[in-house]
This record gives structure tokens, C-alpha cells and sequence, in this order.
């Protein structure tokens, strides 16, 4: 499954000047949206990252997400797997469990993004269920940007990952693309302005 020619195909591969939920500087950005609003090819790409992580013999019990990003992709990855689906979402920056969701104590979750760059938002829903009695037994996502190691593809762990290196992490594909810090961001010094996703029609 080619992830790059997906994403092409979709619209979703934009080009700009972008500003990361990570707080990083980006020309390019994955608009996931814009793939999962074909619901048959969502279906196709969870049914394939369930069986990439079936592969790997990692059993769960329930997929959670971290909102907004993360909600239809970890769905649909629950859907495959029959499993629960839950998600977290941010309440006044603080990223918590709502709406009569439980965890129960000892249950198994992977905490499933559409794409995971550093892995922060992530992190921070698994840190709500382990905060709950659950176990984190993996991660997964549509798409990597190369920060955190894949179980399934081969690449480097890079510092920059939040994700504890003993946590698979499972995605459909590799996305490299050069990421900046505010202060040291080449399109800002172009006199360019980071654009938050989503923020403008984007």
C-alpha cells in the first residue's frame, strides 16, 4: 500500500507553511481529513493497519484516540479489529477522558492517530489511561513522519519522539519531511506566517 500516492491522490499532501500540533514549523502537511472522507477507503486503510498489527501478535482490548485528529482513524481501526473505541479530548489544555467513558482496570488500548509526528498528543492520551487502571500495549497511525522508530518499517528513533522506545508503534508509511523550530524556521525568516491547519479553510 502506497501511503505517499494515497495521500497524493486525496488532496491531502499539502504544501505551505504550516504550524505542528507539536508546536514545529512544517512546509508540508498531511490533511488526513481529506482521506478519511471517502469512507471506503478508510475502511481499506484500517483493515490494513489491524492486520499489520495482528502480524505482530499485540493483543488489546479497546483503540483510543486523542481528539480531533486521531477520532475517525482510531474508529475505523476499532471497527477492524472489533474492538471499543474511545477518545480523549483537550479540556482547557488539558487532555482528558469525558462524555462517560471509563477504562477499566488492566485494560489493553493502542492509542491510534492519523498521523504521529513527535508522538505528544498521543502520549498524553496514553498517560489518561494508565492515569485509569488501562495499559498502553501499543501505538499506531495512518502515517509516520519519521520521529518515532515503526515495529513494521524499517527507520530511525530520533529524539525528537515522545513515545517510549519499549511501545510498538505501527503505521501504513514514512513521511520525511524537513520540520523546524520556531526560532530557527527559514520560511519565517521569509517573512512567511505559520498557518495552524485547519485554522483557515486549509
Amino acid at each position: 500500500m502506497n501511503i505517499e500516492q494515497i495521500y497524493r491522490e486525496a488532496g491531502a499532501y499539502l504544501q505551505g507553511h504550516f504550524l505542528l500540533s507539536s508546536g514545529k514549523h512544517s512546509q508540508f502537511y498531511l490533511q488526513s481529513a481529506k482521506v478519511l472522507e471517502n469512507p471506503t477507503l478508510a475502511a481499506k486503510l484500517a483493515d490494513e493497519l489491524s492486520a499489520v498489527i495482528a502480524e505482530f501478535g499485540v493483543n488489546y482490548d479497546s483503540v483510543c484516540s486523542p481528539a480531533l485528529g486521531g477520532i475517525l482513524a482510531g474508529y475505523e481501526l476499532a471497527r477492524a479489529g472489533e474492538k471499543r473505541f474511545i477518545f480523549t479530548e483537550r479540556v482547557g489544555g488539558v487532555m482528558s477522558l469525558r462524555r462517560g467513558f471509563d477504562v477499566k482496570n488492566g485494560e489493553r488500548f493502542i492509542v491510534c492517530e492519523d498521523i504521529i509526528t513527535t508522538g505528544k498528543s498521543a502520549l498524553e492520551c496514553a498517560s489518561v489511561i494508565e492515569s485509569m487502571g488501562g495499559v498502553v500495549v501499543g501505538f499506531a497511525a495512518l502515517a509516520n513522519r519519521s520521529f518515532c522508530k515503526l515495529a513494521n518499517i524499517d527507520g530511525e528513533l530520533k529524539s525528537e519522539c515522545k513515545i517510549p522506545a519499549n511501545k510498538p508503534v505501527f503505521a501504513l508509511g514514512n513521511f520525511e519531511f524537513e520540520i523546524y523550530e520556531p526560532d530557527d524556521c527559514p520560511l519565517c525568516a521569509n517573512g512567511s506566517e505559520a498557518i495552524k491547519p485547519g485554522s483557515r479553510g486549509n
